[in-house]
């Protein structure tokens, strides 16, 4: 991705990988070395996205959308909001309410009720500010001359022990989700293709 990115020009066309990565915890520019807990048999590498660490295997779906911000004529703060926008939509597809959570990005669920389309109400208490809620997307991104690469992360159907040896995004007892652990049963291509299309959507000019 660094690569592509660093070759790019305004005449080359914007690109959507979407993949699935072995076992790895991926450390952000940012990261600091106590929300590490046990990584184990886990290998960590260090990036140059955003955020804190967070851990990627199989069953999940990674997304890097490649883009060109001023030829689609937004900025940094509206195209986080147009990712997690998309993952919204990709959790709507299969009948699950995502929500936003201020100042920490990605997107949750209600873990009592999941299919539920209450809205969050109110300021989350900051002792603890995800009480009832889990993680199911999450993201971290890079802008370099106004080209983005990395992107986010859409839990399916994978094994989630791993965000247990970790702080997930650098929060303490942040619970982590799937698909899977909600009752939807989706694949892998399902939801791939799901949120591939809504990206496409999202992020289009």
């Amino acid at each position: 991705m660094q690569a592509f990115t660093e070759r790019r020009s305004p005449g080359n066309d914007d690109a959507l990988w979407i993949c699935e990565h072995e076992p790895v915890f991926t450390q952000g520019l940012a990261g600091k070395p106590d929300h590490l807990l046990l990584p184990g048999d886990i290998p960590v590498v260090a990036t140059n996205r955003g955020g804190q660490v967070t851990y990627h295997g199989p069953g999940q779906v990674v997304a890097y959308p490649l883009l060109d911000l001023r030829r689609a004529g937004y900025f940094v703060k509206e195209y986080v909001y147009r990712l997690e926008a998309s993952v919204i939509a990709t959790l709507a597809h299969f009948g699950v309410t995502g929500h936003r959570v201020a100042g920490a990005p990605g997107i949750y669920v209600r873990l009592d009720d999941p299919f539920g389309h209450a809205a969050l109400t109110g300021p989350m208490p900051p002792d603890d500010p995800f009480r009832g809620l889990g993680k199911i997307a999450a993201l971290g991104i890079k802008v370099s001359r106004q080209y983005t690469y990395h992107g986010l992360a859409l839990n399916v159907a994978m094994d989630l022990e791993p965000f247990s040896r970790i702080n997930p995004c650098g929060y303490c007892g942040l619970k982590t989700v799937d698909l899977s652990t909600i009752g939807v049963s989706a694949t892998w291509d399902e939801a791939a293709t799901v949120l591939a299309g809504k990206l496409g959507v999202y992020l289009a000019p």
